[in-house]
């Protein structure tokens, strides 16, 4: 028998009541109710401090420099996992600060990338993206385009990881939607990033 798969799945928003925290959970359930385990890392909730400073900032003649105790417990639980899966709402064409500072500070030198075999290179990873625009607006920019490059080439490749996606789920603005209608709309969302992590809006 294999051996069930564990998973660090983090996620990235204020409020614990938001859709992207409705995401998450959905992403939980799944892993869970498929038999595996899951560490979740949510990053406002841990208050995790995005902010890179000179104790967690990249040596490039000490591949081995230690990092702050902070820093070495998450790269102790990247490390642990199998499959890496990030919940986040795209802001200014981005992932939040906070997700943008974990990368900073945790996928640092000398561990996500600086060595010959790098360490993550037999993981999984998703990106699961909520945009507020539609579908049509989006790719007429040309920005879901600029969101993969950023995360599935400039992080997860740059860093060995070849098995990585950026999963988008469009439409998730629900401030144009009438409050009674907008129960309705999140399960069809909720349907939609269920579609999108079984590849269905993976690029």
């Amino acid at each position: 028998m294999s051996r069930a798969r564990h998973t660090l799945l983090v996620h990235a928003h204020p409020r614990p009541d938001s859709l992207t925290a409705q995401f998450a959970a959905l992403v939980h359930g799944r892993l869970t109710g498929a038999g595996g385990t899951v560490d979740v890392l949510d990053l406002y909730a841990e208050e995790f401090d995005p902010v890179l400073r000179p104790a967690d900032e990249p040596d490039w003649e000490d591949r081995e420099k230690t990092y702050t105790p902070e820093v070495h417990a998450h790269m102790d639980r990247v490390l642990a996992a199998d499959d890496l899966i990030v919940v986040f709402p795209v802001w200014w064409m981005a992932p939040p600060a906070v997700l943008k500072g974990w990368i900073d500070r945790v996928w640092n030198y000398g561990f996500a990338y600086g060595r010959s075999k790098p360490r993550l290179a037999e993981k999984r990873m998703v990106w699961l993206a909520l945009m507020g625009n539609p579908l049509e607006e989006i790719e007429k920019l040309g920005l879901d385009t600029v969101l993969d490059t950023q995360l599935r080439v400039a992080v997860s490749e740059y860093c060995g990881i070849r098995d990585a996606s950026v999963r988008i789920v469009y439409g998730t603005e629900l401030s144009g939607i009438p409050k009674e209608l907008r129960p309705e709309r999140v399960r069809e969302l909720l349907a939609e990033a269920g579609a999108a992590l079984d590849g269905g809006s993976a690029r």
